[in-house]
This record gives C-alpha cells, structure tokens and sequence, in this order.
C-alpha cells in the first residue's frame, strides 16, 4: 500500500540511494523492511529504525579506513560495528529505503566519549565530523544520534541518547547525573551524501596519527571503557 508522504517534491535527493548511503543495496533493504514490518506511520517507524542501530550495531573507534567501501552503509550492516559517521551513514539509509527523507549532519564537538588510549592516538580532545543523521518528519527536520549503544554507555556509566521522532536527540549526558553534556563547538552543515574527501582531509590535518594510526592500533574500546570507568569510580 502506497504511504501518503508530507514533505516536498523536491526532496528527491533526500530520497534516492548516493555512493555512502546505498539504501538501493539487497541487505540494507531486507534490514530496514523487515525493522519497520507492521509499524505504521512515519514517527513510529523512525524510531523502529534508531534503536536497532543504536544498539545492534556496536560504536567502535578503532580499524577505521578511508576506503569508499568501508564507509557505505551496507559495509557497515555488514561488519555489525562503526563509529558515528558509519552508524548515521546506516540510519539515513535506512529511512530511505522506508520513504523517509534523510541526510547527514555533522559537527566538531568535545566531551565526545573517549577513552585515554583514544585521546593519545588522537592527540586532542577535539571530535570533528562527529556524525548524525536528520530525518524529515511532521514537515521538520529532526537530528538523530545513533552512535553510542547502550552496552557502551553502560561502561562509561552515562544515559543513552534516546530518540522519539519529534524532538532533536544530539547532547549525550556525560555522566548519569546529567552534570555535564557533550559539547557542539562547531556546526559543518548537512550533506545529502557522504563528503569523503572533505572529511578524511579534514581527519588528516587535525589528526596526524590518524588514520593510519588508527588502523594499526585496534583496540577493545569496551574493555578500556569499563577499566576506566571501575578506576574513576573507585567499584
């Protein structure tokens, strides 16, 4: 059955699969089918999108490429595992493929979760690029932040961002407190596709050891998360 859709004919870029958000590709569409199967309504089925991508597909900072391949959003199906740009990357994809009009958002920020093997190989506090993905809903655009899985946030003793389809979900509580929250320094603006090369420049130029170094440096963000946390907190 054919969904009436509330936004404008324009929004055909906001629609149509690009090189990164391959919502065109076989598995990423049995994906997104099958996540909104039996859910009506364009409010309800964007979030029957973000928790699975929230959860089920791990964060990790760790083994990043500047490959095309690696950053499609069937790759990142696929490996079951990405850091925020791939997540968002994967959600916006997603939402196409159910008729919902997406893009991606991207901003510099601070107070990103990170451990302290992160922030050596990096070298600053500073997270540019940190990616997430806007949806068109009820005639507005609503940012959705699926990046950090509950398991995660779970060893960084923070609150997951939660996601209603109505309002912005893009601070993260950096404690369960809620005393202190990640930091937006910088607004780069949304793209209808990935920006590849003005991205990985960008890495490049503020990250001198990245991204080689992040691919010779796997690591287990988990384990070094729950060992910070136990020590910061004295359990």
């Amino acid at each position: 059955m054919a969904v009436q859709r509330d936004h404008p004919e324009d929004f055909v870029q906001f629609l149509e699969p690009t090189r990164f958000i391959d919502s065109d590709h076989s598995d990423v569409r049995d994906y997104a089918n099958d996540l909104v199967r039996g859910v009506g309504g364009d409010i309800d089925r964007s979030v029957a999108l973000f928790y699975p991508i929230r959860d089920d597909i791990r964060y990790s900072p760790y083994g990043i490429e500047a490959k095309h391949e690696v950053m499609t959003a069937s790759h990142t199906l696929r490996q079951k595992k990405g850091f925020c740009i791939q997540k968002a990357v994967l959600l916006a994809a997603a939402a196409r493929v159910v008729g919902i009009p997406s893009r991606l958002g991207f901003a510099d920020v601070r107070n990103h979760l990170a451990t302290k093997r992160l922030l050596e190989l990096l070298e600053t506090d500073l997270f540019i690029f940190h990616g997430f993905t806007e949806m068109y809903l009820e005639g507005k655009w609503v940012k959705a932040t699926p990046a950090f899985n509950i398991e995660l946030c779970d060893k960084f003793g923070v609150l997951p961002l939660d996601f209603d389809g109505r309002n912005d979900s893009v601070f993260q509580p950096y404690d369960r407190a809620g005393r202190k929250h990640m930091e937006y320094v910088r607004d780069r603006g949304w793209y209808a596709d990935l920006p590849f090369d003005e991205m990985f420049a960008a890495f490049a130029a503020t990250y001198p050891r990245w991204p080689e170094g992040a691919r010779e440096s796997e690591g287990d963000f988990y384990s070094e998360a729950e060992a910070e946390h136990t020590a910061t907190s004295g359990s």
